[in-house]
């Protein structure tokens, strides 16, 4: 029995709170009228933890995780959900995942050696990345892991090192899919300018279809070498769950093709991320583009599963073992973002409150123009009554929210973001020497930190100085 099997049973059952006003499920305004997670009072942990301070739910990201599990299972007969580990690559919320019974989709060693830390089972976890190292390809060789094929010398690779650690190892090809249907299709411009098609023609990702098929012929005469999937990555380009069935289907036809020409049939499909979630508040990129209109994950499975099964039946193919990646949108609604009030700047046109958070610690609200919903965590059903803009304290424009409508805020008060738990721990930076903030973990009235804030040396000590520099400064001249 593997240790994810083993901690599986441990997954609590869940009952969400019954909140005055409801962010989620496990997020919402308390009975005192402030930001409460789960059981525990906002503003009681951000006086104790301090701010920035990033605040996870973790009943709130098992109920997502069940909520996409569910929902597929519900529609297809051999489901798998493997999380994006790079959503939020916290060793609690992957010993969170492994109880809950998810796999997991790993870039690079790093992210992979943690999986593998917190006790995952390997043969849950695929590698993916278009320029593994050869360091990446061993580690996942040795553990059994499932290596997605990018580039035309990796089989080669990989084989070698099966043969040198006598291993057999488990491979999958990601796929250039045509998406020919999407061609006159417009989503979120986060990958480039254009339709769907042609952000997905213009990634790096994938190998085409003579590519593949050649991998294919390759790979079935190496007696190290397992086919197990292709897999394909939409990406967060569109919040139209029609899009992801068009992708679905397209994986499937792929599957007839390689069928055709191999003798080979896949024997599972991996369809990826891009999953997104909706708020009746609004999130997403575009400043609310997901609102209570976005699709669920019911949405998604229900269409998915329905143009698999279509077009296996039309190409008298069996049913793959299906595998998807959510990762923000499983992280993403557990999580909210906090910082405090210091200066209150008034212009002639314009107000701003200035936070101890920045677009260090929310990196997509300045890249990618994402809207996080922001609340006082004070008296959160506060009325608004007047627009700031929320910046940070770097030296750019740091605008992690402008043009917000919000009641009156003072120094020392406490500001949060929402839908945060995704790309933000993650992604965070370090510019102007910032400190990274800690996470807390909250469970009922429970709150425990499962990130450690940074200190001065933890940035220091990365640097070095020549002696010539140092005695250029210390040394005295005669």
């Amino acid at each position: 029995m593997t240790m994810q099997e083993k901690t599986k049973g441990s997954a609590p059952q869940l009952t969400p709170v019954d909140y005055t006003v409801k962010f989620g499920e496990f997020i919402g305004v308390g009975p005192n009228g402030n930001l409460f997670v789960d059981g525990c009072d906002v503003q009681v942990l951000a006086e104790k933890f301090g701010t920035p301070l990033y605040i996870i739910s973790e009943k709130q990201l098992r109920y997502s995780y069940r909520a996409f599990r569910d929902a597929f299972r519900r529609h297809y007969p051999d489901v798998e959900i493997l999380f994006a580990n790079k959503s939020n690559n916290g060793l609690a919320i992957r010993h969170i995942m492994n109880q809950e019974g998810a796999g997991g989709d790993c870039f690079g060693a790093q992210e992979m050696y943690m999986a593998l830390l917190a006790g995952t089972d390997a043969r849950t976890l695929v590698l993916n990345g278009s320029n593994k190292q050869d360091e990446e390809i061993e580690m996942a060789a040795a553990n059994g892991l499932c290596i997605n094929i990018d580039a035309m010398d990796e089989l080669d690779r990989i084989a070698a090192v099966a043969e040198r650690l006598d291993v057999d190892v488990d491979v999958g090809i990601r796929l250039k899919l045509d998406l020919d249907p999407l061609r006159e299709r417009h989503g979120v411009a986060m990958h480039g300018p254009g339709t769907l098609k042609q952000q997905s023609d213009s990634t790096k990702w994938g190998m085409n279809r003579a590519q593949t098929v050649e991998i294919v012929k390759r790979a079935l005469a190496m007696p190290r070498i397992r086919l197990k999937e292709t897999h394909f990555h939409l990406s967060r380009m569109s919040n139209e769950a029609a899009d992801f069935a068009v992708m679905a289907r397209e994986m499937i036809t792929w599957s007839g093709y390689i069928r055709d020409n191999t003798g080979w049939t896949p024997p599972c499909i991996d369809i990826g991320g891009g999953w997104t979630f909706g708020k009746w508040y609004g999130t997403g990129p575009n400043s609310q583009l997901d609102d209570a209109s976005a699709p669920t994950a019911e949405d998604y499975a229900r269409l998915c599963a329905a143009a698999i099964k279509e077009e296996a039946e039309r190409l008298g193919l069996p049913l793959p073992k299906l595998r998807l990646e959510p990762g923000r949108a499983l992280s993403g609604p557990s999580g909210v973002a906090v910082g405090r009030v210091g200066a209150v700047k008034e212009g002639t046109s314009k107000k701003w409150v200035n936070l101890d958070l920045s677009t260090n610690h929310l990196s997509w609200a300045a890249v990618l123009d994402w809207y996080y919903h922001a609340v006082p965590v004070a008296d959160a059903e506060a009325p608004a009554t007047e627009q700031v803009d929320l910046v940070g304290p770097l030296c750019n424009s740091d605008e992690i929210g402008p043009h917000r409508t919000m009641p009156a805020l003072k120094r020392g008060d406490f500001v949060a973001f929402l839908d945060a738990g995704g790309y933000t721990e993650s992604s965070a930076a370090r510019y102007n020497a910032q400190l990274l903030p800690a996470t807390v973990l909250v469970s009922g009235t429970s709150a425990e930190i499962i990130t450690e804030r940074e200190q001065l040396r933890d940035v220091v000590g990365r640097f070095r100085v020549p002696a010539r520099l140092l005695a250029g400064s210390f040394t005295p001249r005669s």
